[in-house]
């Protein structure tokens, strides 16, 4: 019944601004979501860009393209620093991801840090062992080489 935990970096050869209009618009999750995982914003009335209190629904098929509702909260906003989703409703018992923004020589570094547990106890714990460590480690290696094609390399 552990809290697992994932942490990704990746450097930008965009300005802070740049960065931030793109990450924080809820429209372009499906941009640096895998196709096959068919991610698709249901929500009518969650705005343009994120702000402390968004709901954003959505459904996503992550296993044998059987689709699965997924709430998710902007409960945390600092312009061109950071924000913070959490799951309100969804296949975890919890999700708590950030994405941190910094300006660096030449560009931006983002660097998201995601907590989530599994429910149903040690049956998780080995889910998590088996398959979803695994498949969130492929959804953010998909995510680092859209954005890079997106946006480039900081060397």
């Amino acid at each position: 019944m552990a809290v697992h935990s994932l942490r990704t970096e990746q450097r930008l050869p965009v300005d802070l601004k740049q960065a931030w209009d793109f990450f924080s618009s809820p429209a372009n999750l499906s941009v640096i979501t895998p196709s096959k995982m068919d991610f698709r914003i249901i929500s009518k009335h969650h705005g343009d860009k994120m702000y402390p209190g968004q709901l954003i629904e959505y459904t996503v098929k992550p296993v044998l393209g059987v689709p699965l509702y997924w709430m998710t909260e902007i409960t945390h906003v600092e312009p061109q620093r950071f924000f913070v989703d959490e799951q309100r409703y969804g296949p975890y018992s919890l999700w708590h991801h950030q994405h941190h923004f910094r300006e660096i020589d030449g560009g931006v570094e983002m660097t998201d840090i995601v907590h989530y547990k599994i429910p149903l106890g040690w049956l998780g714990d080995i889910a998590n062992t088996l398959f979803v460590k695994k498949q969130l480690a492929e959804i953010f290696h998909y995510r680092f080489k859209k954005v890079e094609e997106l946006f480039g390399t900081l060397h």
